[in-house]
């Protein structure tokens, strides 16, 4: 029954639920079948205003504030689920293994694994994070992946988002909204996320919990207000905390751990300098830690693969997105030979912002582009070029395919206690043909589902 309602649907590159006959994929039926019983567009108004009477917002560069939500969830089979979670969890102790030996011993640069220029070159290495120790031996309490899925239907991680990662909250807020707007056998509705809140907790820790945020301002300050709320612990600023001693103090009540959720995210800061001498002191639990960023750079993603051979001794469960270490002279040359067939990014960009598609770009521009590289490479990072997989979304009250990636979220709470979410919130990108699917770039949200 589905292929004459498809009929015409065709993607350029893997679809996640529709094969290139126009038939839906088995794991995407029930779903599919939902939506195609609806009136489209009606559909898609619906969860939009369900979103708006939560009053959620993330800033977008046209400052319009509003956050879009497709009505057509994802769905990923059983089967694939169960490796992404596998190799995200691996992924995740690897990288927390890595900040920690980057501020104590660096046996990955001794053992010549990884150069000393990643780290010495690095925007978010933080000198004054030397020899800390979080109390609970954890840097990396949440981690929120960008993965993707390229046109052979493999899953590759494409980024690492270690310092501030967001969306579980608005994952959560589309959850709601997605199925109030359809009509699903119990056996076709995913698991509720209800149990984040308590996940959430067992991330940040025993003790008395503050939300550190920097306000309205700040484009999730939404999701930051729904932890609040979620876990009934204090939203504050900083001008809300105090330092006395070696304890950190809000109002006349002892802090214990703190979800950092501000933009002001490095030790050379005023947040830094409030909490770095409490982390220091080994008196405070911060999700996550100073220091992270060093993980989630754009070059160091280049070694991810060699520090879990090197710290977990396994080999990699995930593939990633080739990435070109642009500061070895013969990796450079061979980017050069390919430069038009690249993904260009600035090193220290982030949200989309800097990234040069150079099939799509103007061939001036990727002239120009070229040269810049070729000058300061150590500037920037290329990585093959991914055909990201198309999901249908409603646009116009018509179903077309539309480019995706998928932000997982992987919990930590203790070194040997790793939790990933099951699901996660896939961004799509609503032009037609674009690769950036980030929200500040004019892209969208799906609810992610693995059926039990």
């Amino acid at each position: 029954m589905h292929a004459p309602l498809l009929e015409g649907y065709r993607s350029s590159t893997f679809d996640d639920a529709v094969a290139p006959d126009g038939s839906v994929r088995p794991a995407a039926r029930a779903v599919m079948d939902a939506v195609l019983a609806c009136d489209l567009a009606a559909l898609g108004a619906g969860v939009r205003e369900a979103v708006d009477a939560m009053g959620i917002r993330f800033q977008s560069v046209d400052g319009d504030g509003a956050w879009h939500l497709d009505p057509v969830p994802r769905v990923i089979a059983a089967g694939d689920w169960a490796r992404i979670a596998a190799g995200l969890a691996q992924r995740v102790r690897a990288l927390d293994a890595f900040v920690a030996d980057v501020y104590a011993e660096r046996r990955i640069v001794a053992e010549g694994v990884l150069p000393r220029r990643v780290l010495d070159t690095a925007d978010y290495l933080e000198p004054r994070m030397a020899g800390v120790r979080p109390p609970d031996g954890v840097w990396i309490g949440i981690a929120g992946l960008d993965v993707v899925r390229n046109s052979a239907g493999d899953w590759l991680v494409l980024e690492d988002n270690l310092r501030t990662p967001s969306g579980f909250a608005y994952w959560a807020a589309a959850r709601e909204a997605t199925l109030r707007g359809l009509d699903l056998p119990p056996e076709a509705r995913p698991e509720p996320l209800d149990g984040l809140p308590d996940a959430l907790r067992r991330v940040f820790g025993p003790g008395t919990v503050v939300v550190l945020t920097d306000g309205p301002g700040n484009s999730a300050h939404w999701e930051h207000a729904w932890v609040a709320e979620a876990l009934r612990i204090p939203l504050v600023g900083a001008g809300d905390l105090e330092r006395r001693g070696d304890r950190l103090w809000h109002g006349g009540t002892p802090v214990d751990g703190v979800y950092r959720r501000t933009n002001a995210d490095r030790v050379d800061s005023e947040v830094g300098a409030l909490l770095q001498p409490v982390l220091a002191a080994g008196r405070l639990k911060l999700v996550n830690c100073f220091g992270t960023g060093i993980a989630d750079d754009k070059l160091a993603h280049a070694y991810v693969h060699d520090m879990i051979r090197f710290y977990l001794r396994e080999d990699p469960v995930l593939d990633q997105v080739e990435t070109f270490d642009l500061g070895e002279p013969p990796v450079l040359e061979r980017a050069l030979d390919v430069f038009d067939e690249l993904v260009i990014k600035d090193r220290g960009s982030y949200g989309g912002i800097g990234v040069v598609v150079c099939p799509h770009a103007e061939r001036a521009d990727v002239d120009e582009l070229r040269e810049q590289v070729r000058a300061a490479p150590g500037d920037y990072v290329a990585q093959r070029l991914v055909g990201l997989s198309t999901h249908p979304t409603e646009v116009d009250g018509a179903l077309v395919p539309r480019h995706v990636d998928l932000r997982p979220f992987v919990l930590m709470s203790a070194p040997d206690e790793v939790e990933v979410l099951r699901g996660g919130i896939t961004r799509v990108a609503l032009d037609e043909g674009a690769l950036v699917v980030n929200s500040s770039q004019n892209g969208g949200a799906k609810d992610t589902w693995v059926l039990p």
